[in-house]
């Protein structure tokens, strides 16, 4: 597949999820999805499923935000950042009220339309920090 459509397809993921629209957005995701980076690793389909249905639920109505992309093959490399406030646990922190920028990267390996790997990496010490977790550095 030309990375344009890979591209369009990962632009109709975001939508989704700007829109709350959850199975939108994993509808990107081939069933044999194996994600790395989120651990512990690899998320297969219910993983992954289960991970972002946490983030949903901690951080409702987070804006997803695309900020580079790059194409090679069947890869799509993409920097990203989600903006939102911190409403629902988060790995066993309770809600803080708290905004948040979360940073990260992420390369997708597409098959017919579809992601069948992930590998993704985030400022999750960052996220811990805004979210009053843990003490700023």
């Amino acid at each position: 597949m030309p990375a344009d459509q890979n591209k369009h397809v990962l632009s109709r993921a975001v939508v989704a999820w700007n829109a709350g629209d959850g199975d939108g957005y994993l509808a990107m995701y081939d069933p044999s999805i194996v994600h790395y980076g989120l651990g512990p690793e690899p998320f297969d389909a219910a993983a992954n499923r289960a991970f972002y249905e946490g983030m949903w639920n901690a951080f409702p109505g987070a804006e997803l935000t695309i900020d580079d992309t790059v194409a090679e093959g069947d890869k799509l490399a993409v920097r990203f950042h989600l903006a939102g406030k911190h409403e629902g646990e988060f790995q066993g922190i309770p809600a803080t009220g708290r905004s948040f920028v979360l940073n990260g990267h992420t390369i997708l390996r597409f098959k017919d339309g579809r992601v069948v790997e992930r590998w993704t990496t985030g400022d999750l010490l960052g996220l811990l920090t805004q979210l009053g977790a843990i003490p700023t550095p």
